[in-house]
């Protein structure tokens, strides 16, 4: 594949971020791809677990207007002149969206090249230099889109930048041995090591996972395991002992580090229409601090950023 072809690889993509601090090394723009094979309880980024679009509708910023009803028939007012919306109607050509005069309404999801990615990229390249940064590819799970996602890492690697890649695991290792050559770090999440408990909590398996954690990093890959831990599902001592017995038995791992839980999901949900999942209470700096002690008694190397 030459450079030109390379670049009009086409994915799809739900957002980009700018000047990141949280993740990998240094500041970095993240790009989060659309689709993931995991149904997580606790979440954070809904809107990147189908591939399809969504409409997005915040009812906090609707001024009633009725403006996107006179453009999409998916949109009315009802009889105290409050704004309803029939899902089974929208179509996501986005008129509705072209005429809101506040933003209430958004097409969630977008299609893009590697070439219109790289241009994004370049916003914020004066930055990753100085703090050791780079460009992080994220989601939902990158590797659901692996032909986007090896031409975005070759990409990226060929313009010098940093490559860091978030990752469930869940994918063939064939996706992961493709872009490990571009790759600097893998952020690669631990959520639970109960195979059974790994299930109700994900929807899927964690062995498969675990045997990719494993190959990558026999492969020579830099990995920094990310667990996030939810006070009442997974912050039990079997899953701190296990996230220290990773550590341990894969000794050119970074470190693990601990992901707290936030809010932000709950929202996100319910503009897009999806079910609101249940919310978790986030987790204090000081309880956030007892788990890093505890992983510390069980032999853990802790990486905190």
């Amino acid at each position: 594949m030459n450079d030109n072809t390379l670049l009009e690889v086409t994915g799809r993509i739900f957002n980009i971020q700018f000047f990141c601090v949280h993740d990998g090394p240094g500041i970095r723009t993240t790009v989060f791809l659309k689709g993931c094979p995991l149904r997580c309880l606790w979440c954070h980024n809904p809107e990147g677990i189908s591939r399809d679009l969504h409409l997005s509708y915040s009812a906090t910023k609707c001024i009633h207007c009725g403006t996107c009803a006179a453009a999409c028939s998916a949109h009315s007012l009802d009889a105290e002149h409050r704004h309803v919306l029939d899902r089974s109607r929208c179509t996501l050509r986005g008129e509705c969206v072209k005429v809101c005069p506040t933003e209430a309404l958004s097409i969630v999801g977008r299609n893009v090249t590697v070439g219109e990615i790289l241009g994004e990229i370049e916003r914020d390249r004066k930055f990753y230099e100085p703090s050791g940064g780079g460009v992080t590819f994220s989601g939902g799970e990158p590797a659901m889109q692996p032909e986007f996602l090896l031409a975005l890492v070759k990409a990226a690697k060929a313009e010098g930048i940093n490559v860091a890649v978030e990752t469930s695991g869940l994918a063939p290792f064939s996706v992961y041995e493709s872009i490990l050559p571009y790759v600097n770090t893998f952020l690669f999440d631990y959520k639970e090591t109960n195979e059974a408990r790994h299930r109700e909590f994900t929807g899927v398996s964690n062995e498969l996972i675990l045997a990719n954690l494993r190959k990558l990093h026999d492969s020579g890959a830099s990995i920094l395991v990310r667990c996030p831990v939810i006070p009442g599902l997974n912050d039990r001592d079997e899953h701190f002992e296990g996230i220290a017995r990773l550590t341990r038995e894969l000794p050119n791992l970074i470190g693990a580090e601990i992901l707290g839980y936030h809010k932000l999901a709950a929202s996100k949900s319910g503009r897009m229409g999806l079910s609101v999942q249940d919310e978790y209470e986030p987790p204090s700096p000081e309880l956030k601090a007892e788990w890093n002690a505890k992983l510390e008694s069980y032999g853990a190397r802790i990486y905190e950023a």
